[in-house]
């Protein structure tokens, strides 16, 4: 039986409905980041879905040195911190350093391990002994069974507030797939488990100096992990992603999220 994981007053597990983990990439400002997590909270309310608010104050693993990065973790933390508290949204970012782990825990709900970082162990049990709800995204570069170790990793801390995330599996040459099966194989080892719909049809570096991707397949996606039972679906979103600073051709347009949702929302209450 899958565990269930408390993030404030939401449960991501059992046989619970889906949880939403939404916003944009990465923080391109205040205002936009106040405005998306006041429309992202308002459309969830109205469907009755649970959600957590993400954005990143730091993509440190961006493609290209000369790609926009964020504010970096002291502005960046400041601001969702007041978006937490001023909308009474959970909060989510990852981390990339030691030296953001402290003062992450210190306002973030959930902490995300990046994908690349997560076979990193003493990061992984670092970042664990907050007691913080920990999201180890699963590497590209593994199978769904082998992600187990990095929670058990987590785990021996004595921290059992584990969530996991399927982001899809390099297929090389700039593209990524998305295997299904992956999401009760990981949910059979007690986990919640997260399926990130955007960073799934993302093309690693096929810009050259920058991820490319295709956002036409995120519902497609969306559906089918919902239909498998998954926990939570993350989803990056962005009032118009064509002009976003980061991961613009995988993020899906905030106008076109609600039927999406609504679509999710009637398959997850079929299936479980």
């Amino acid at each position: 039986m899958t565990r269930t994981v408390t993030v404030r007053r939401i449960s991501i597990g059992g046989k619970g409905p889906f949880v939403l983990i939404a916003g944009p990439c990465v923080i391109e400002s205040e205002e936009s980041t106040r405005e998306a997590a006041i429309r992202l909270k308002r459309m969830t309310g109205e469907l009755g879905i649970p959600f957590i608010f993400k954005s990143s104050f730091d993509k440190a693993n961006r493609s290209s040195v000369k790609s926009y990065r964020g504010p970096g973790m002291q502005e960046g933390l400041a601001i969702l911190g007041r978006v937490a508290k001023e909308l009474d949204v959970p909060v989510l970012s990852d981390i990339h350093r030691f030296e953001e782990i402290a003062p992450a825990a210190d306002v973030l709900d959930v902490i995300q391990i990046p994908a690349f970082l997560c076979r990193q162990t003493d990061f992984v049990m670092e970042a664990a002994r907050t007691g913080r709800v920990i999201n180890i995204k699963k590497g590209q570069f593994l199978a769904p069974w082998d992600i187990g170790n990095a929670a058990e990793k987590a785990a021996s801390t004595g921290n059992d507030k584990i969530i996991i995330t399927e982001r899809g599996v390099s297929f090389g040459y700039n593209n990524l797939v998305a295997d299904m099966r992956s999401i009760p194989i990981i949910r059979d080892m007690g986990y919640p488990v997260v399926f990130d719909a955007t960073h799934s049809v993302q093309l690693p570096g096929a810009g050259g100096s920058a991820s490319s991707g295709d956002r036409k397949f995120v519902p497609h996606l969306a559906r089918a992990a919902a239909a498998v039972g998954v926990d939570a679906l993350f989803m990056e979103v962005h009032a118009c992603p064509d002009k976003a600073l980061c991961d613009g051709p995988n993020m899906l347009g905030l106008d076109d999220l609600p039927a999406l949702l609504l679509q999710v929302q009637q398959i997850d209450r079929i299936v479980k």
